[in-house]
């Protein structure tokens, strides 16, 4: 090999290692494992597991005692189980430090400034008006605990051999757990405490411009410039958030994300967003690291949990959809951009922001491409958010179905909750669980869409494409976002139910990556916003095509996610259906 030869071999092998600390998605990986290495230790080194495993093991045995010796659950094993719930990581001194540290906006109906300041006085009030429900809601679970007593007392004096007995002390125990629920709601409303809530916005802003201003320097742009403009970011994410606490906001599922668009593109089409405010708008580089962030919350245990009936609502409806959204725009629509059509059915089918940001990526779409899929996926999931839980109930449709139907085709993972939990607990697990199995197809649509791009749609005739030309493609923060899955999906099946759910759940996910993964979404949203040109825009939204297809898309996809859920949970396997 000539010696020039061996000095393009040795420059481009050097520039792929520099890749890893100055490419935009490797540094989202490093960053968001940061993060989620700081929460590991602080749960797992330094946190209570094993006063929590003591607590655990004493409630098991407790638990397995009530449960040979009643064929129902009884008063006391529903303490015991009460006693494992309110294990949470989260509560120790590093937890309540960090979601002191990472609070946003609050809730707010008439003064803005209640979202940011609750002073004592106010606190006291708030509290006083609470308070008789509370002492009402007291009172009901007493007297619903007497009235389970009584109904267990009797069928324990029968041996627990009388049906009618047993039904009895089942439906009083469950009136109880209900009041209990209720009780539970009432304290919260009568626990307020005062706050001031600046002092925290500006620590979390100060760390994320380091957090982001080292990446950005690491790439070869300018910290100073990077931290000059990321005020304003901050400012309108903070607005957007405080807009969407708003009482009416969150009554309607309009949220931070779609706040954070419209203020972003209201401040870029009328004054103008300032020049050094743009290199502060690092779009992909918030919302990729809040992706790897992501990944701790798919867990392929609670995949498993469901079963294989949701196992086919997301995985074979999902890509199904997609490719016929994407063959319907080409074919029918005629679109004049693949790519557009190619993130609109990702968006669309997947499950939402993430999927578009992972399949743009992919296929290179451009930025205005993204935005627009970005906002007709918001502006449809704030209204399905509220029509379909609606129609469910209208219609008398099963609160499984239901949530299985919700999850499947609502895009955004909060708005799922939010809807499902409208039916109930069951609809809400059924339909938060189906997003967590449909999330893990953000990976696998990234990889396909751009080995399809590169051997298909931007193959040049008698060339020959390689695994190298593949690679380049495929962006690498997945790789991130599946690196954490398979993570925590590892520490959750090695630590068992209870137990994960108090320091991986209720400590590393939601006293850690979760919390920063919020803000980060929320950076990117604004940044969207402070970055996009409505005349940009107009281009692609020519003949309303791109809606169009999302309608046309998202009408198949809530039919097709009905038929099989219908067929999965109620003909195929109904065993299972009956176990949630």
């Amino acid at each position: 090999m000539a010696q020039s030869d061996t000095n393009v071999v040795v420059d481009r092998a050097q520039s792929k290692l520099s890749d890893l600390w100055t490419k935009e998605d490797y540094l989202a990986i490093w960053l968001g494992f940061i993060i989620i290495a700081v929460s590991l230790v602080a749960y797992f080194g330094f946190g209570p597991k094993d006063e929590f495993t003591a607590k655990i093991a004493a409630a098991d045995q407790i638990q397995q005692a009530e449960a040979a010796k009643a064929p129902f659950k009884t008063i006391v094993w529903h303490d015991a189980a009460a006693d494992k719930k309110s294990l949470k990581a989260s509560s120790s001194a590093f937890g309540k430090f960090v979601s002191h540290w990472t609070k946003r906006p609050g809730s707010w109906k008439e003064n803005p400034l209640d979202a940011f300041i609750r002073t004592e006085a106010q606190a006291t009030a708030l509290n006083e008006k609470a308070q008789p429900a509370y002492d009402a809601a007291k009172q009901a679970t007493v007297a619903a605990l007497a009235a389970a007593q009584q109904a267990e007392t009797a069928a324990a004096a029968a041996n627990f051999q009388d049906s009618i007995l047993n039904d009895e002390a089942k439906t009083k125990i469950a009136d109880w757990q209900a009041a209990k629920k209720k009780e539970s709601s009432a304290k919260a409303k009568a626990s307020n405490k005062p706050y001031n809530l600046l002092p925290t916005l500006i620590g979390v802003c100060l760390f994320f411009i380091v957090a982001f201003g080292a990446g950005v320097r690491l790439m070869g742009k300018s910290f100073i410039g990077f931290a000059k403009g990321f005020f304003i970011v901050f400012i309108v994410t903070v607005l957007a958030y405080l807009l969407g606490n708003h009482a009416i906001s969150k009554q309607y599922g309009f949220g931070a994300e779609a706040w954070g668009i419209l203020l972003g593109m209201l401040v870029a089409n009328t004054l103008g967003t300032p020049k050094w405010v743009l290199p502060a708008c690092q779009v992909e580089f918030f919302i990729k690291t809040g992706l790897v962030l992501l990944g701790a919350e798919v867990l392929f245990g609670k995949i498993l949990a469901i079963g294989v009936p949701g196992i086919f609502v997301a995985w074979v409806v999902t890509p199904t959809v997609l490719i016929c959204t994407y063959i319907f725009g080409q074919t029918v629509l005629k679109m004049p951009s693949k790519t557009l059509n190619i993130v609109v059915s990702a968006d669309m089918s997947v499950c939402g922001t993430s999927a578009a940001i992972a399949t743009a990526a992919a296929c290179r779409a451009k930025k205005e491409e993204l935005t627009l899929s970005i906002g007709m996926s918001l502006v449809f999931t704030a209204i399905m958010m509220i029509v379909m839980p609606a129609f469910i109930k209208a219609v008398g449709i099963p609160e499984i179905l239901g949530g299985a139907w919700i999850g499947g085709t609502i895009d955004s993972t909060g708005a799922v909750a939010a809807a499902g939990a409208f039916l109930g607990e069951k609809a809400m697990y059924v339909a938060a669980t189906i997003k967590m199995i449909q999330n893990v197809m953000i990976g696998v649509t990234a990889f396909c869409v751009a080995l399809y791009w590169t051997m298909r749609v931007e193959r040049t005739a008698g060339t020959q494409v390689g695994a190298g030309e593949i690679w380049h493609r495929f962006p690498k923060f997945v790789l991130g976002f599946l690196a954490a899955s398979i993570l925590f999906s590892v520490l959750d099946s090695s630590l068992g139910k209870d137990l994960s759910a108090a320091l991986v759940d209720q400590g590393a996910v939601r006293g850690g990556t979760r919390l920063l993964r919020d803000w980060f979404f929320a950076l990117s949203f604004a940044a969207i916003g402070l970055s996009t040109n409505f005349r940009e825009l107009a281009v692609y939204f020519k003949g309303g095509k791109p809606v169009i297809l999302y309608v046309c898309g998202q009408s198949f996809n809530l039919l097709l996610t009905l038929t099989m859920a219908y067929l999965m949970f109620y003909v195929v396997f109904p065993e299972i259906t009956a176990s949630i």
